[in-house]
């Protein structure tokens, strides 16, 4: 009796992983998103033939950049946007790729605002248990198959390959008050509903996590497109070190730091066969 349960539980979980596979088809569309209007400003201006749609309030544009057909939006900030946004954009755009860009807190040491993070990694920091002072990391669930998704959701391998690639032929904006290029690495970049600028947080996600770079958007939009089995990478150029400083320093270096993440794609999709 366990043995046909077990079974029938198996083919229940082929049939809704076959379905779900079936549902997505990918188009040779490449959909860039954004939290900020500041993160997608360049890419729209780049926009070539440039086409409006308004799906349930949230304004999406399609047209070429580099010859590439693409889809932007900007998803308004924090997880709850972003998994609504990206939502959306699978659904009515059918996408074969989805590249983040925006800024974020820099948690290693070396890193400086304007810097490069390319997200090998993205996990949502702030869900789970709440006991008597102490957080218990919870993973998140797959509403369809009702299996666990993994803490850490990695980046699609050939577009970080790609990425790096890319960055080394991209024309980056100087570092006006530090007189240097922004630098590009790899790393964790960790997701949550909070605007870190606590020194005590920042060591406390990178103890816990082996976190690089924390922001709020990043892992909803890498869940969202993990469940649906479309490659994704999260590139975030650090804006501020998410220390009690954080919100002066982010304002000073937002324009900065969104140009060059933005510049970035740009070369990106300068490499793409479709």
């Amino acid at each position: 009796m366990r043995l046909k349960s077990t079974v029938y539980l198996l083919l229940c979980v082929f049939i809704c992983a076959s379905a779900q596979a079936q549902l997505y088809k990918p188009r040779p569309v490449t959909a860039l998103l954004g939290a900020f209007d500041e993160e997608i400003k360049l890419l729209r201006q780049e926009l070539k033939n440039p086409k409006e749609h308004l799906i349930h309030g949230i304004r999406f544009y399609s047209g070429k950049i580099a010859g590439k057909r693409v889809v932007i939006a900007g998803t308004g900030i924090g997880k709850v946007n972003a998994a609504m946004t990206t939502s959306l954009l699978l659904r009515q755009f059918k996408p074969k790729r989805v590249l983040f860009t925006g800024i974020a807190g820099g948690l290693r040491a070396d890193l400086q605002p304007g810097d490069i993070v390319l997200a090998k990694s993205t996990l949502q920091h702030d869900f789970g248990a709440v006991g008597n002072n102490l957080f218990t990391i919870w993973e998140t669930r797959n509403p369809v198959l009702k299996q666990k998704n993994p803490l850490y959701f990695k980046a699609d391998s050939l577009l970080l390959v790609m990425a790096e690639n890319a960055a080394q032929q991209t024309q980056f904006q100087q570092l006006t008050t530090q007189g240097r290029l922004p630098q590009i690495s790899t790393g964790v970049v960790a997701t949550g509903d909070q605007f870190i600028s606590s020194e005590t947080k920042v060591l406390q996600l990178m103890a816990d996590f082996g976190a690089d770079a924390v922001e709020m958007e990043g892992g909803a939009v890498a869940q969202v497109c993990w469940q649906q089995q479309v490659p994704c990478l999260i590139i975030r150029s650090i804006s501020d070190k998410a220390d009690s400083n954080a919100n002066e320093t982010m304002i000073n270096f937002t324009t900065t730091a969104a140009y060059n993440s933005a510049n970035l794609l740009i070369s990106f999709l300068g490499k793409l066969l479709d």
